[in-house]
């Protein structure tokens, strides 16, 4: 309700008191105050990139706003402006970011990626390639903000070996506010969605930028893009990246998604850090039966390394 309109009907009520008429109608309105809009029109303006969130040509799903996508209580977590609702811990698991497939029986939680929709009656997070380029998105960048893409000493754009991604260049306050808003509306966009919390990928790519990148550089965008997500209520994971385990206050992180934590002995490092609130790929059957062992009270699957769809010679799936 706006202060106008509660201004009037206050001074109604008053006027009209020998009447015994009550003023409850010129309360303020439960639904009023201030909210954040993540729709279109409302809030700060995103640049959300191009458009790969799927569906509808605003980057949302068709279903986006009235998804069915449920939120099984995995406790919550203060981010300052509310509790946000966390993933249960260890519930059973499945990560499809090799495309999205009917969740195997009894699966309570599932990482998607940002293009697809979210599935229905579980809890799912939302994948987000937030510091490098998406293969398929490399023109979208070189074209339209080429000023945001690390480039070497001689002007060459700096690849991450490991994936053939450009590596985004959050090195100064600047670059890192400007490639917030781009990320940051494709934040928005999960959330509009109907996703459950966010995992943004490749936190580590500072150590695969030949030292271009620092720590701090990386910390400080990840920050930001925790601030957005948890501006439209939903909550952040750390992924991977167990050397700044330490730093989690700085980040703003609110559990973890990590891949192959027992085959590289990390999984005690992120329970001491977010406890039972971690989330575990594994691409190997040892290290897989090694965690199940280890670590009962974790949400592990293994996958195969490709993630593929169920129906591909490949596919993989076992949770514990």
């Amino acid at each position: 309700m706006s202060l106008l309109r509660s201004v009037t009907l206050g001074a109604l009520c008053l006027t009209t008191a020998m009447l015994v008429i009550a003023c409850d109608d010129a309360s303020v309105d439960p639904d009023g105050g201030a909210s954040f809009d993540a729709g279109p029109d409302g809030g700060a303006s995103f640049d959300a990139g191009p458009d790969s969130d799927g569906g509808s040509p605003d980057g949302g799903s068709p279903d986006a706003g009235n998804s069915d996508s449920g939120s099984p209580d995995g406790g919550s977590s203060d981010a300052g402006g509310g509790a946000l609702v966390l993933p249960a811990a260890n519930a059973s698991f499945d990560y499809q970011l090799g495309g999205p497939y009917p969740p195997p029986s009894g699966v309570q939680i599932v990482s998607r990626d940002r293009s697809a929709s979210p599935a229905a009656g579980i809890y799912n997070i939302c994948y987000v390639n937030g510091f490098q380029t998406q293969p398929d998105e490399r023109a979208f960048w070189t074209g339209t903000h080429p000023e945001l893409l690390l480039r070497d000493g001689d002007g060459d754009l700096v690849i991450d070996p490991d994936w053939d991604e450009v590596i985004l260049d959050v090195r100064t306050p600047a670059n890192r506010a400007a490639l917030a808003t781009i990320v940051g509306g494709w934040i928005e966009g999960c959330a509009r969605d109907g996703f459950d919390a966010i995992e943004i990928d490749n936190l580590d790519t500072y150590a695969r930028s030949g030292g271009l990148v620092s720590e701090d550089d990386a910390v400080a965008f990840m920050r930001l893009l925790s601030d957005v997500s948890h501006a439209v209520g939903l909550p952040m994971a750390q992924k991977n990246s167990a050397e700044v385990l330490s730093r989690r206050p700085e980040m703003g992180t609110d559990f973890a998604v990590v891949e192959e934590c027992n085959r590289f002995s990390e999984c005690g490092d992120f329970t001491a850090e977010y406890g039972d609130q971690v989330y575990v790929i594994e691409y190997r059957r040892a290290d897989f039966n090694a965690g199940c062992r280890d670590f009962p009270e974790l949400s592990m699957v293994l996958r195969d390394l490709d993630l593929t769809t169920p129906g591909a010679g490949a596919y993989v799936y076992e949770g514990c």
